[in-house]
């Protein structure tokens, strides 16, 4: 609901999770004035008050009023240069080379529902989901306008910014910056929270207090990243899992982005979030619109795991779209980690054999069935398939997962091209490069420049055309290389600065075509893992490669760093051999399987080695997901402990079905300690009133040092009030062995 108060030029949007107060002062200036806990009505209890600040000059038309200053103003889209000398929201540069215009409040309006952003992916809602207030600004020259766009959801404290900038003049002028939104804070009594890694070391919360002067968040590597995620959060110093104020944003974004905190003199924050300007330039022609990426803002009184809430709820019904948005997710073996490039069609048969003897659901045919591809050094691009592997072509390979009661999944990388392949040779132009300079090389692989719409044009038909040759149910979209020399040669000098902007555009054109032709397709994005883990991408493809990490000890951090936007049924999770590929660590099958329940669960091993004994444990635990997949993919996700607090030791998980009738929780310690206090498990979301039977129990399994004489805590059958595993807590059983997990199953009676 968006609540107008005229007479004091105030915007009050709220429902009953949050609050946002927007004011116009002076007829002009736009300013922020509450984000919270939902208010009955704004009526200015705490007025902004009028100082003098020593150099901190007045705006032209109120020369002598010293106690009024852009420079403290808490404004929601500032400009630099009428005397604000914090960072900006937006840059531009005018014809005759100045960068200073100023914005100035026009009209407002409402509308129902959520507008699209042309060309780009977004929040989605309904007249009766959403409500949207676009608030209009005009430049006092008339060189642009910028349209503010607030969607708040109906029933969540989800508010949605983004900005609409229109070259109003008549003479060209370039964006060099173009944020999706920004946002004043009045103190800087906060945490600063990010998610950082590398390749197979994804999304890694790093805690740190909010310190004076600039902090920033940001890709320059053409994608999202491994790096640096797109998401920001501000936590007050005494939050936690379950209490205390957060603010959370993330960026709908796969491209490079930015967070920026700036705490001042006078101790305010300012947030700006959107496209990197590191290099960014657009050159906007007379009449021309830049619509900047959405960005997702989220209050919560109920520390991050409710900030986690409403960012899962929001990717779940109003990011995923198509026919998986709310169908569960099968269980597939992928081939990569079985046979790397070297496989035949004896060997994918096989696979599908003991596949289907163990009851998985879903075959993956990963990199190399294409051209001459036998390593990582040729054929990407050449999109058709390599015959001296595959004799009876992907209808053959197709057919046999198929005839087995499988579906069939194939792996590519569309986005990229190498040097040895039949594409290159025919247009050497399409790769992203700059003239007179060689060609920087990462996997042995270039990139093909989407910002050109015949390269996308190809892209769509080629992938299209092996989409359409045999019975496909399944893509894994691969993007292993970051952007480099991101030079156009179809893009004018005074456009270059738009060349990674446009890739990502490129990319989103690609994916909306393909994904509306073979909508049956359950797309899974990728990018060495977990490159390109943003909303952006899941808005095309309901799920994503977690990492290309599959040790189970590994994947308790990134997964629960992936988990504080994004729900468990957006991650692949897979279980790997032993001793890990990555890593060399050697876990057991329950630790590792329990940590690849928690995503979209899977096997990247080769299971026709496996004994006997392997083989029937697997086929209990396939048993066992399917039973609980369910609440695993559907329910309510909660972290009960993380890796990044106290010891960094323990990781407890919970999940809720839908109708609360089933609760899982997953408890992993990966050290064993001498002497520690037996750990009580307190769960969370229960009804205290009802009662749970516990179900199911899977305790750690041993090593061989048993030492004997202990007794299990396996508790099945017993039943518990809600107020007392909520309060009270679930004993965990101690174990002296590493890499230890356990698992409950409780049931509402």
């Amino acid at each position: 609901m968006i609540t107008i108060d005229k007479e004091n030029g105030i915007f009050h949007l709220h429902n009953a999770q949050v609050s946002y107060v927007l004011q116009v002062v002076r007829d002009r200036y736009v300013l922020h004035r509450y984000w919270g806990r939902p208010l009955k009505t704004f009526r200015d209890s705490s007025p902004m008050q009028a100082i003098d600040r020593a150099f901190s000059p007045q705006p032209a038309a109120w020369p002598n009023e010293r106690t009024f200053s852009l420079d403290v103003l808490p404004q929601e889209y500032p400009a630099y240069g009428h005397g604000d000398y914090r960072l900006p929201a937006y840059e531009v540069r005018l014809a005759n080379g100045t960068t200073v215009t100023e914005l100035f409040y026009d009209h407002y309006e409402i509308t129902a529902g959520k507008p699209k952003l042309k060309g780009l992916p977004a929040v989605y809602a309904g007249e009766q989901e959403a409500e949207t207030l676009h608030i209009y600004l005009k430049d006092s020259q008339g060189k642009l306008a910028v349209e503010l766009l607030y969607t708040l959801l109906q029933d969540s404290a989800m508010l949605t910014r983004s900005a609409r900038i229109t070259n109003c003049g008549s003479e060209a002028l370039d964006l060099t910056n173009a944020a999706s939104f920004a946002l004043d804070f009045a103190d800087h009594d906060f945490d600063r929270l990010n998610l950082y890694g590398g390749h197979a070391a994804e999304r890694s919360l790093e805690r740190v207090p909010l310190m004076r002067g600039v902090q920033e968040t940001g890709s320059r590597r053409g994608a999202s990243s491994h790096q640096q995620s797109p998401f920001l959060a501000l936590a007050r110093k005494d939050a936690g899992e379950t209490s205390g104020e957060v603010y959370g944003f993330s960026l709908i974004w796969s491209g490079e982005a930015s967070f920026v905190t700036e705490v001042e003199q006078f101790g305010t924050t300012r947030v700006i979030g959107g496209i990197n300007p590191f290099e960014f330039k657009w050159h906007l022609g007379a009449g021309e619109i830049f619509q900047t990426p959405e960005a997702m803002l989220v209050y919560s009184d109920k520390g991050l795991n409710g900030m986690s809430q409403v960012f899962h709820q929001t990717v779940r019904e109003h990011i995923v779209r198509g026919k998986y948005q709310h169908e569960l997710r099968p269980i597939l073996v992928n081939n990569w980690e079985a046979t790397y490039f070297d496989f035949d069609e004896e060997k994918i048969d096989n696979l599908a054999q003991s596949a289907a003897d163990l009851g998985l659901e879903l075959l993956v045919l990963d990199d190399g069935w294409f051209g001459k591809r036998n390593d990582d050094n040729s054929s990407l691009g050449d999109w058709f398939v390599n015959t001296d592997k595959l004799k009876q072509g992907l209808k053959g390979v197709s057919a046999s997962a198929h005839k087995r009661g499988l579906k069939f999944g194939l792996w590519f990388e569309p986005e990229m091209i190498s040097e040895d392949s039949e594409l290159f040779r025919a247009h050497p132009d399409w790769t992203l490069h700059v003239p007179d300079y060689k060609n920087s090389f990462s996997r042995h692989q270039l990139v093909l420049d989407l910002s050109r719409p015949e390269v996308c044009n190809y892209v769509v038909k080629a992938v299209g055309d092996v989409l359409e040759s045999a019975e496909i149910d399944y893509v894994k979209w691969d993007f292993n290389r970051h952007l480099s020399e991101a030079f156009s040669a179809a893009l004018p000098a005074e456009r270059q600065g738009e060349t990674k902007t446009r890739f990502v555009l490129g990319l989103y054109d690609v994916l909306e075509r393909l994904t509306a032709k073979f909508p049956q397709v359950l797309f899974e994005s990728c990018s060495g893992g977990g490159g390109r883990f943003d909303a952006g991408m899941l808005y095309y493809m309901p799920q994503t490669w977690t990492s290309d990490n599959t040790d189970a000890i590994c994947r308790l951090s990134i997964q629960s760093g992936t988990s504080l936007v994004f729900p468990p049924i957006t991650m692949g999770a897979h279980v790997s051999v032993t001793p890990n590929h990555q890593v060399g660590r050697v876990t057991s099958l329950q630790t590792r399987t329990l940590c690849a329940f928690a995503g979209d669960f899977g096997y990247e091993l080769d299971i026709t080695r496996m004994s006997a004994a392997e083989k029937e444990q697997v086929k209990k635990h396939v048993a066992l997901y399917k039973k609980l997949r369910p609440t695993l993919q559907l329910g309510k996700f909660y972290r009960l402990l993380t890796p990044f607090a106290g010891t960094k030791n323990e990781t407890a998980w919970q999940f809720v079905s839908e109708d609360g009738k089933e609760v899982v929780v997953l408890y992993f310690k990966t050290l064993a300690e001498p002497a520690t206090p037996i750990r009580k498990l307190q769960l969370t979301a229960l009804d205290a009133d009802a009662e749970y039977e516990l179900t199911d129990y899977l305790p750690a399994q041993r090593t061989s040092h048993d030492f004997g004489g202990e007794k299990s805590l396996d508790m099945k059958g017993q039943v518990f009030y809600g107020d007392e595993l909520m309060y009270n807590g679930l004993g965990v059983e101690k174990i002296d062995t590493d890499f230890a997990a356990y698992m409950w199953v409780l049931t509402k009676k």
